[in-house]
C-alpha cells in the first residue's frame, strides 16, 4: 500500500513537472509584434520567413526572430569639418531620415544598417560639399542636400533602406571668414546707400534746374521767391540775414553818381 501509495505520488509529480514545463515552454514561445515591426525568423540559424504583427509561435532553442522596426527613424551625422572647392574649412552636420522596405536585407546583408547609414553619409556629405564653393553652398543648401540623399539612397537600396531625405542643420564658417563676410555686407549696404543718394541728387538738381528755369522767365516770381525767403529767415530773430545784390546793382549805382554829377 505504501508501494502504491508512493509510485502515485511520484506520477502525479512527473505529471505536474511535464505540464508546468509544457507550460512555460509555450509561454516562451509565444511573441506578440506590434504594427510597426516585423519579425525576422531563422530555423536552426537559416532564413524561413517574415512574421507579420500580431500572435506568432517561435520554438526554443530551434527558431530565433529577429524584430526590425519599419518606422521613419533619424541618424544624427556628427558635426565635422569639410574643406570646400575654393579651400574654406566649414563645420558642417546633417540629420538622415529613412526606414526599412525590406526586413530581410537589412538582417542579412548588413550588420548595423544605422552605423552604416551615418558613416555612408559622412563620405557623401564630404565629397558634395567638397565638389562645391562656399557661396554655392551657403545659397543653395537645399540642392547640396538632395545630391548627397540620392548618393547614400543610390548605395544603401540593397541593403533594404530607403532614404526619405537628408537636411544639413549647421553651416559654420571660421571666425575670420565670418569677419570678412561681415565687412563685405557692410561695404555693399554703403555702396547701396550711395547710388541712392546720388539718385535723389540728381533727381534734385533736374527739379531745381526746372524751378530756376521758371523763375528766370519772370523777374517779378524771383523777386517774390527772395522776399519769402528773406521773411522765412527773419522769423527766427537768432538768424543772420545776408542780401545778395543782383550784379547790375554797380552799373546802376554809376548811372546814377553820373546823373546827379551833370
Amino acid at each position: 500500500m505504501d508501494v502504491l501509495t508512493e509510485t502515485t505520488t511520484f506520477v502525479l509529480c512527473l505529471v505536474s513537472g511535464v505540464i508546468f514545463l509544457i507550460i512555460f515552454v509555450l509561454l516562451r514561445a509565444i511573441r506578440v509584434i506590434p504594427e510597426y515591426e516585423r519579425g525576422v525568423m531563422f530555423t536552426l540559424g537559416k532564413f524561413t520567413g517574415i512574421r507579420n504583427p500580431g500572435l506568432n509561435l517561435v520554438l526554443p532553442v530551434i527558431q530565433k526572430m529577429r524584430r526590425v522596426d519599419m518606422r521613419l527613424a533619424t541618424a544624427e551625422v556628427p558635426r565635422q569639418e569639410v574643406m570646400t572647392k575654393d579651400n574654406i574649412p566649414m563645420l558642417v552636420n546633417a540629420v538622415v531620415y529613412f526606414k526599412v522596405v525590406d526586413p530581410e536585407a537589412v538582417i542579412i546583408k548588413i550588420e548595423d544598417y544605422i552605423f552604416a547609414i551615418r558613416q555612408y553619409t559622412q563620405a557623401a556629405l564630404r565629397d558634395v560639399i567638397g565638389n562645391n564653393e562656399m557661396d554655392s553652398v551657403l545659397m543653395e543648401r537645399l540642392q547640396i542636400a538632395e545630391a548627397i540623399r540620392e548618393i547614400v539612397d543610390a548605395e544603401t537600396s540593397d541593403w533594404g533602406v530607403d532614404i526619405e531625405s537628408i537636411k544639413i542643420q549647421e553651416l559654420e564658417l571660421p571666425a575670420e571668414m565670418k569677419r570678412a563676410m561681415a565687412r563685405q555686407a557692410e561695404a555693399e549696404r554703403e555702396r547701396r546707400a550711395t547710388i541712392i543718394a546720388s539718385q535723389g541728387e540728381l533727381e534734385a538738381s533736374k527739379n531745381l534746374r526746372a524751378a530756376a528755369d521758371e523763375l528766370a522767365a519772370s523777374p517779378g516770381a524771383l523777386h517774390l521767391r527772395t522776399l519769402q525767403t528773406i521773411r522765412d529767415i527773419s522769423s527766427d530773430p537768432s538768424e543772420k540775414i545776408v542780401l545778395f545784390m543782383p550784379s547790375n546793382m554797380a552799373n546802376l549805382a554809376d548811372l546814377v553818381s553820373v546823373k546827379k554829377e551833370a
